[in-house]
């Protein structure tokens, strides 16, 4: 018997108690429930997109009203709602089958995909065959457990990366940035939060109901298209799963599904790299998710009239849903480089409203501390060479400076807030951080080392110490410029830091 997403209970979840449960989705409203359960992080991303998904399907908020009057959880209701999409939701078996094509493909006498394929982080065939899986890995999942696989079906499908020829990416291109406002209280208020809103869809408006919509000759399927549901149940990929045994143990692809163009998905970040231009969907970076990364993320950028970095939109309607609410962002998604996953980021962040004047301001923080975050790391030329060293250093930086950043960014928005003294208090944090990184590396060992090295070492530390006193045009001085302090006259002697 075929497993039904709708009907079923296949979806793993931890209870606010801490014990553990599988529930089916109707469920998600039971306020017990505190967060998914499954063992990856991108399958608990990929399964909260889902539900969200769901629930914009089968019964989203009119408007900002009736989001706010609709709450209270109600498993009853979202079971009735869910109900008549059951028949669209079949895993395997004949008919329709959830996010796979509705013809039956065939292998083309290439054999089928092991099912470890519906990983991001699995090797590609190329990959495989040339021996070069050193970062990614193959065969680990040599059959699946149906829940895993229609999960990891699901995941694939709404963040596909580039996978060769006709294989087409996501409607966010690989691996997306996922932004989601996260009021607190368990599972239900995390969904709610993030539906956006709409009116319900029909059966019939999924895509995996009706012939596939081939990009062999570069079609491409607009927004204004298709259904609005499509932003959760977008079909990049044409796939059939096998089973036997009653697990999945392979999967069938053919080249060119959709090619979706122009979407603006709900649950991510965009931009344009000129006013003007086409809106991107925005990708995480390598590494750690911190403050110089929330401008135009989690936090508006300061009169931004181009409109050059649009917040998603469920954070861009968190003001007017959740009236001063606190609440925190959790990013999530794959930083890959084209075919290859290099890190998989997953952070928390709080959800930032600010004016104009004090978004122009947080701008400035982050400035001051890209232009000294240079200076450290130009000091440390005489003990470190460029490349992966000196980026840890930047990573480093950025991660000790994180609880100053957040505690400033508090002081600068309380009532009868000192600008001055929050730019000086963020001034002394990131000097006290480089210095101590400074000394770390650079330090010992120095009487041992010749007279030249001694002296780079010693001057690199004074051109530092200077940088953080206000001078060097590219360093110190944009740095108090950038956090409103009086920059100090040039001196006239000495060597000034760049």
């Amino acid at each position: 018997m075929s497993l039904n997403l709708i009907t079923d209970r296949w979806i793993p979840v931890r209870r606010k108690d801490g014990t553990r449960t599988v529930i089916a989705p109707w469920q998600m409203a039971d306020p017990a429930l505190d967060f998914p359960d499954w063992p990856r992080p991108d399958l608990n991303i990929a399964c909260l997109e889902l539900l969200i998904g769901l629930v914009f399907m089968a019964d989203p908020p009119a408007n900002a009203e009736e989001w706010e009057t609709r709450q209270t959880p109600d498993p009853e209701r979202l079971r009735a709602q869910l109900a008549p999409f059951a028949p669209a939701f079949k895993l395997l078996g004949d008919g329709p089958r959830f996010m796979q094509d509705l013809e039956k493909l065939e292998d083309e006498g290439r054999g089928a995909n092991p099912p470890d394929m519906l990983f991001i982080d699995s090797a590609g065939g190329q990959t495989a065959r040339n021996n070069a899986d050193l970062m990614v890995r193959r065969g680990r999942y040599p059959a699946l457990e149906p829940a895993l696989a229609a999960m990891a079906l699901y995941t694939l499908q709404a963040h596909a990366p580039s996978g060769g020829a006709g294989n087409r990416t996501s409607m966010r291109g690989g691996g997306p940035m996922v932004t989601l406002v996260d009021p607190g209280g368990g599972l239900w208020p995390l969904i709610w939060a993030n539906v956006p809103d709409g009116a319900p869809a029909a059966p019939d408006a999924l895509p995996w109901m009706r012939p596939v919509r081939s990009s062999e000759k570069a079609q491409q399927v607009f927004a204004q298209d298709a259904p609005a549901l499509e932003a959760f149940f977008g079909m990049p990929r044409r796939l059939r799963l096998l089973a036997e045994g009653g697990h999945v143990t392979g999967v069938v692809q053919k080249p060119f599904g959709a090619n979706y163009a122009g979407w603006e998905h709900p649950l991510t970040p965009h931009y344009r790299v000129k006013a003007g231009g086409d809106l991107l969907p925005r990708h995480p970076r390598a590494g750690h998710f911190g403050y110089r990364n929330w401008l135009g993320i989690i936090a508006r950028r300061a009169g931004d009239g181009s409109d050059l970095a649009r917040l998603a939109w469920v954070l861009d309607h968190w003001a007017e849903r959740g009236e001063g609410r606190h609440a925190e962002v959790i990013v999530a998604g794959w930083s890959m480089d084209n075919m290859k996953p290099r890190d998989f980021v997953w952070s928390r962040a709080p959800l930032i409203e600010l004016s104009d004047a004090m978004a122009e301001r947080m701008e400035g923080m982050v400035e001051a501390a890209d232009a000294l975050e240079l200076a450290l790391r130009r000091a440390l030329g005489p003990v470190l060479a460029e490349g992966s060293a000196r980026d840890a250093v930047r990573e480093d930086f950025y991660r000790r400076t994180q609880p100053g950043f957040e505690q400033h960014l508090s002081a600068l928005t309380a009532v009868n807030s000192d600008p001055v003294a929050v730019s000086r208090g963020w001034l002394n944090d990131m000097r006290r951080a480089a210095l101590d990184i400074f000394d770390t590396l650079a330090l010992p060992g120095l009487a041992e080392r010749d007279t030249r090295d001694q002296a780079e070492i010693v001057s690199a530390r004074r051109n530092l110490t200077a940088a953080f006193a206000g001078y060097g045009p590219k360093t110190g001085a944009l740095a108090y410029a950038r956090l409103g302090l009086d920059v100090p006259q040039a001196k006239r002697r000495g060597k000034e830091p760049a």
